[in-house]
């Protein structure tokens, strides 16, 4: 049987992966956090202490370390450095600050790109990411674009931060999440935008079990269960 692929783009903080993970859940899929590869990428730049605005050091980085991925209990992606479980790790505060920069390195997008494309044609998937839709799985069974207001963002990821034991004030944080939509949209290498034939669902003031269900609607209407 021809795989299914589930593509949800969207900015940062649109809930994304946490919609992905519930989709996957719901139609039993397996799904690919394609943000937590990225931030696997610039935790290791935190790490050893590499410039991750140089393309070069970020690339020496990928040959000389091990990143793998496995599924995890609660259906999302645990990510390993050198055998070790860093998944805790890729939300730190550091990492969100430079995930963004790494994300532009042509020779870091065409490795994870491939490895987003295997996973994609061994498995039924739901991946969410920037570019999913538009470069990494341009034929995708379903492609949803998934956003919400700057603001709404920003008090999602204030919480993420909560949990976490960090503290940062809102607005410090409504510029961030700006500064990333500009930085993501107006990348020369596979920017943030929306596929010509994705779904737009705004996730504003919307409880996640409804937007799941749209987008569970979305697949059994392309008669792929």
């Amino acid at each position: 049987m021809v795989p299914v692929s589930i593509a949800i783009d969207g900015p940062a903080g649109a809930g994304k992966s946490t919609v992905a993970k519930l989709v996957a859940k719901r139609l039993n899929l397996m799904y690919v956090d394609t943000g937590a590869m990225y931030r696997a990428v610039a935790y290791l730049c935190v790490k050893d202490g590499v410039d991750g605005r140089v393309e070069r050091a970020v690339r020496e980085l990928l040959d000389t370390h091990k990143i793998t991925f496995e599924q995890g209990a609660d259906n999302g992606l645990r990510v390993f450095v050198d055998g070790v479980e860093v998944t805790a790790r890729l939300r730190d505060p550091e990492v969100s600050a430079l995930v963004s920069t790494v994300a532009t390195h042509p020779a870091v997008r065409s490795q994870l790109t491939d490895w987003q494309r295997d996973f994609a044609a061994r498995h039924s998937v739901v991946m969410d990411g920037r570019d999913i839709g538009t470069v990494v799985l341009p034929n995708a069974t379903v492609k949803v674009f998934l956003t919400a207001a700057p603001e709404e963002r920003a008090r999602r990821r204030q919480q993420e931060y909560h949990q976490m034991g960090y503290e940062v004030a809102f607005d410090d944080i409504v510029r961030s999440v700006i500064e990333r939509d500009k930085k993501d949209s107006e990348r020369a290498l596979a920017p943030l935008r929306e596929a010509e034939d994705a779904v737009r669902i705004d996730s504003t003031d919307k409880p996640i079990e409804y937007v799941v269900d749209e987008i569970v609607q979305l697949v059994e209407n392309a008669h792929v269960r």
